[in-house]
Formats: C-alpha cells, structure tokens, sequence
C-alpha cells in the first residue's frame, strides 16, 4: 500500500492527535477516510447489494446494475438476476460464470439480486504454505485475521492443484436459495493458474452476509470459474485487506418489503454452499 508523506499545520497535527485519542482509530485510517470523502472516494468500504436472508427466501430480482456496482468497486463477488450464474470482479472487470460452463464479461446493464465490492487496497503479499484442502486454506486465513470482527477480502493468486467450483443455474419460479442450489453445476479443474477473490464476514452479521469465507474463482484464461467449494495450492500468494466501514443497499420492492427475513439462514447457508453431485471436470 503505497504511503503518503506532507506537511501539515500544528493546529491539524493537535485536532488529528486528539481525534484519535477519542475515537480510538489509527491516524492512518482517520486521514484515509479524511481523504475518501473529500475526494468521493469509497476507500476501505465494503458495499453490499440486498441480503443474504432475502437470498435465502428466493428473492432473486434485480436490484441494482452491475454498472451501479462499478461505482463502489472494482472487486468483489455476486449473482445475478434469477440466481443465474455466479459473478465475479477482478481489477475492475466483471464477469458471470454460467451454469453452462461459459464465462462472460457482465454487461453494464445486467441486473444484480446479491453482491459484495469493494475498492481493493490490500496490504503487502504473503506466500502461503501448501494446502491440500479448503480447510486448509482457511485455517491460514484465519490464523492471519486476528480478529473475529471485522471485514476481510482477500485474493489468491497462482498456480492451484485443484479446483472444485459450483455455479448456480437459474432458478425456477418460486424457489428458495436451497431448491435452486440442490441442481447446482459443479466443475472440477487441476492444475490451473487463476485466482480467488473473498471475503469474511464477521458472525454477528448473519441474516445480512454470509458469515466465515466466501470465495469465487477466476482462471487466468477466463475459461473456468465459480463459488469455490474445495481447493489445494502451493505457493500461493495472498493480498489481504481489513475492511471496518460496511454498506448496504436495501432493495425498495414490494417482495423485499413483504418478505420475512427473520429466520436463522445458519442452515440454508451451510446447505447450499455443500457439494451437492460429482464434479465435471473442466
């Protein structure tokens, strides 16, 4: 991340001193948001599109454009209108990954039920250890978080032994997160270069996130992708941000408004995020 350095007044160097003892933040964080506002930035803002208990009710519609998202970020992860794919951005490009096996670039105007961006400005890379396993992987992201509650997003870039993604294909008239996910398709790939992009979810947001990791994939090629279900690595590299500043847009529509979203989504989330059938391999 890169550093500024300038001079400024004594009375901005008392009034910084003094906003960091009262509100506890990091001079660095008080100057870079300082900063993002005044230059209408959205720096260190995670920026969310509905929620994942409306997902959880099948409320797959449209709430924003994917051009709407490029405003807040240039990564992040999503689906699309009617659970109809899984989407991807990485570097400011968006795409959709269909059920189908086919991956495309996302139209500015295509619509979004779900997403999370951000502006990705991730501290300095990390070599991970060999992995042979999701769980793997995740005991060393977690090892590297420190805290149970705040945001992450993180990226994995290299070359992946294996990589077994699922993709949801589009849901049927009046389905629930569960029903569409159960004919899910699911695609296996080994030795590809490509990179997972992610984000952890702090518990006490359940019902609004997805708690824990959620990662999708992108091979290099463009040509394989999806919500990554299990992996294996070595030497990997991993850029990691911590994120405290969280966004949400909340749909306006007459289901939204209806719908009830009180129920613990802990299951249907643990449900559909499982391996459901053999994997095609790609």
């Amino acid at each position: 991340m890169p550093t500024l350095n300038c001079e400024i007044s004594q009375s901005l160097w008392t009034a910084l001193q003094a906003a960091t003892g009262e509100s506890g933040e990091t001079l660095s964080h008080i100057v870079s948001r300082a900063l993002a506002d005044t230059l209408q930035v959205d720096h260190g803002t995670l920026f969310q599109v509905s929620t994942s208990g409306a997902l959880v009710e099948g409320l797959f519609q449209g709430v924003v454009s994917v051009g709407t998202l490029r405003e807040h970020g240039d990564f992040g992860l999503g689906t699309f209108v009617d659970l109809d794919g899984e989407m991807i951005a990485l570097d400011g490009a968006f795409f959709q990954m269909r059920g189908d096996g086919s991956i495309r670039r996302a139209e500015d105007d295509q619509q979004v039920p779900f997403a999370i961006v951000t502006h990705f400005a991730p501290e300095a890379p990390v070599t991970l250890a060999p992995f042979a396993s999701i769980h793997e992987l995740v005991a060393q992201l977690d090892a590297l978080r420190h805290t149970d509650n705040v945001f992450f997003a993180v990226r994995l870039s290299g070359h992946f032994a294996r990589v077994h993604n699922r993709v949801a294909c589009k849901a049927g008239a009046h389905e629930t997160l569960v029903q569409a996910t159960s004919h899910q398709a699911e695609f296996e790939c080994r030795d590809v270069d490509g990179s997972m992009i992610g984000f952890w979810t702090p518990s006490y947001a359940k019902g609004l996130g997805v708690p824990g990791w959620h990662v999708h994939f992108l091979s290099d090629d463009h040509r394989f992708g999806g919500h990554v279900l299990e992996c294996a690595g070595d030497a990997i590299t991993l850029a990691m941000e911590r994120i405290e500043d969280f966004r949400i847009a909340i749909p306006e529509s007459a289901d939204f408004l209806a719908a009830d979203l009180s129920g613990d989504t802990t299951q249907a989330l643990d449900t559909a995020e499982r391996v459901q059938k053999p994997a095609s391999t790609a």
